[in-house]
């Protein structure tokens, strides 16, 4: 069980480390490959160590460049692909087909192949452009997953809100037993007398 996991530099990279977290979880295979601009985000927004810690978690590390990897031929055997956090920019590139890194080349490849692909969107508010861009990707075969968080499950930390996130990106690939914490009515509590609509 094989997947790519795409950084890209947009906001959000404590989800890269979310969904290696929860694909290691599943025993998935990660091909992991970074963009310079999301090396940097990580280290802003997570600290100095995110890079390294996200390494640790891939079974190969691609450099973005190396449009001569495994990852980018249809003939490598992977079950799907995540973009956590996904940029406006690399959005608009898989939308257009312009496979001008190993990432947005990976990604092409999942949807040629018919495989999952699944976009964590991120970006507020949202231009025409990029609306357009996600329909183009959708219409494609990708999954747009806006990183928003669950509320209904009140969650009681950031930390938490996001593995929720990855957890439901990584169902999406449907690779096993469902990570993601579901959503439970309330039971309605109990009262005497007739009951009215």
């Amino acid at each position: 069980m094989r997947v790519v996991l795409g950084v890209s530099g947009a906001s959000g990279a404590v989800l890269a480390l979310d969904c290696a977290r929860a694909l290691a979880r599943l025993g998935a295979e990660i091909d992991l490959v970074v963009s310079a601009m999301a090396e940097r985000t990580l280290a802003e927004e997570v600290g100095a160590v995110a890079l390294s810690d996200l390494r640790s978690l891939a079974t190969r590390v691609h450099d973005q460049r190396d449009l001569g990897a495994g990852i980018a031929s249809g003939s490598c055997p992977v079950a799907g692909m995540i973009v956590a956090p996904c940029s406006m920019r690399s959005l608009a590139a898989i939308a257009h087909g312009f496979d001008d890194g190993l990432m947005t080349r990976a990604a092409g490849v999942q949807l040629k192949e018919r495989r999952p692909l699944v976009l964590l969107a991120r970006e507020a508010p949202l231009t025409l452009a990029h609306l357009e861009n996600m329909q183009a990707a959708t219409r494609m075969g990708a999954v747009i997953l806006p990183p928003v968080p669950a509320f209904y499950l009140r969650p009681q930390s950031l930390a938490e809100a996001t593995a929720q996130i990855a957890a439901r990106a990584v169902d999406l690939l449907r690779l096993g037993p469902p990570l993601a914490q579901a959503w439970a009515p309330a039971r309605p509590a109990p009262h005497g007398g007739d009951q009215h609509d």
